[in-house]
């Protein structure tokens, strides 16, 4: 049974923007990064995403990447005291991060979404396909001594 390809960068968009992935109705989230259970809108489970890990990294590179040059620029040009650079932009890093990190995470339930990974997918049975796996089948390989 072939399943119907979603929009990736749609369900990206509506997951950057705090939106259900799925209508881009509902809200996204029930706190500051507590991902719903399911969309109260469209009913969506939500429950199964796994982006756990993946979105403070994706936060840091993009912050990084805004904040680098502007901290070389102001460098050259004001050379303003050490201890004041790293107060501010130490603050500044923190605020960046804690306003992007909730837009990166919904993007990337977003493309788990569209991809349907991680119980998105309506054949799957709710279990990571590890689960079911024989472990001595995928074992190391024992050494001969």
């Amino acid at each position: 049974m072939a399943l119907e390809p979603r929009n990736v960068s749609e369900a990206m968009l509506r997951g950057l923007t705090l939106r259900c992935p799925s209508c881009g109705q509902g809200k996204l989230y029930r706190g500051y990064l507590k991902v719903v259970d399911s969309c109260p809108s469209c009913g969506q489970e939500m429950h199964h995403h796994r982006a756990d890990d993946a979105p403070p990294y994706f936060t840091i590179v993009i912050v990084g990447h805004i904040v680098v040059p502007v901290v070389l620029v102001i460098e050259r040009m004001f050379a303003p005291a050490l201890w004041l650079q790293a107060v501010g932009w130490t603050a500044i890093i923190v605020a960046m991060c804690m306003i992007l990190l909730p837009s990166v995470k919904g993007a990337l339930v977003g493309l788990q979404w569209a991809n349907y990974m991680h119980g998105f997918d309506p054949r799957s049975d709710g279990r990571e396909d590890w689960d079911g796996l024989d472990p001595e089948r995928y074992a190391p390989a024992k050494l001969e001594t």
